[in-house]
């Protein structure tokens, strides 16, 4: 799903391993987010603003474009605004 939402749908997700046990007990999920909460924080906090953001306007008009797609030199993935 991260493939495909990365080349379709211009959203680049990730995976996050909070231990080396895969399904931990229930009785375990608080304790999991304690030790890991500050650190996930910390994470979101980096990379919330890494990135372009903003809308795709025609330069006379001012008018959103839909479906403009943005090349960056360096970069083998083409972006395509959305609506």
């Amino acid at each position: 799903m991260q493939d495909y939402n990365y080349v379709w749908a211009n959203c680049f997700e990730i995976t996050l391993e909070l231990s080396c046990c895969k399904y931990p007990p229930t009785s375990e999920l608080q304790q999991e987010w304690e030790n890991n909460r500050e650190s996930l924080l910390a994470f979101i906090e980096k990379v919330v603003h890494i990135g372009v953001k903003g809308f795709v306007r025609d330069a006379v008009t001012g008018d959103g474009l839909e479906n403009a797609t943005i090349v960056v030199a360096g970069i083998a993935h083409n972006i395509t605004a959305g609506k």
